[in-house]
């Protein structure tokens, strides 16, 4: 990978970071809380494939526990949101028409919710793991909402091509 690539990765993290650090919505029920980090990871996933979304994926969702006090989610989040970006990043280049970042968005959405379910039920209880479900059905469907007109105007700034 390229330094300037890298830079750019390393820019969308701590993009990501950020705005996801700026609003917190904390969920009393699971320990946990809601985040824009969604648009971070699936915009990069879109941006720059699989190794980009795995890479921002991973580094902001590690880093945003670790930074807003949630360490114990740390490790869960690296590999979750992790593979989340990986999903979406795959679909996108290997179906690159609406039906495949679509069924990237699906998968990678269904991937992360069934992810923070498993890891709420291991860290606190099912019941918990049952809680996490809304607020992380929400958080994604507001991150694709979000990310589609976002990308869609990063293509005509970067000329980048659209998918059909």
């Amino acid at each position: 990978m390229k330094t300037r690539d890298l830079t750019k990765l390393a820019m969308m993290v701590a993009i990501t970071v950020s705005v996801s650090l700026m609003f917190i919505f904390p969920v009393p029920q699971t320990k946990g809380f809601v985040t824009l980090c969604e648009v971070g990871i699936y915009t990069s996933a879109l941006l720059f494939g699989p190794t980009g979304g795995l890479f921002v994926g991973a580094l902001s969702g590690g880093l945003i526990d670790l930074i807003s006090g949630y360490p114990e989610w740390a490790i869960f989040s690296v590999v979750i949101h992790g593979i989340q970006g990986w999903l979406l990043g795959y679909f996108m280049t290997k179906y690159p028409n609406k039906k495949g970042v679509f069924s990237g968005f699906v998968l990678a959405s269904l991937w992360m919710i069934a992810g923070y379910a498993l890891a709420t039920s291991l860290l606190y209880t099912w019941p918990a793991g049952l809680a996490s479900l809304p607020g992380n059905l929400i958080q994604n469907i507001f991150g694709i909402v979000v990310t589609i007109p976002l990308y869609q105007a990063l293509q005509k700034i970067l000329k980048q091509p659209q998918f059909k």
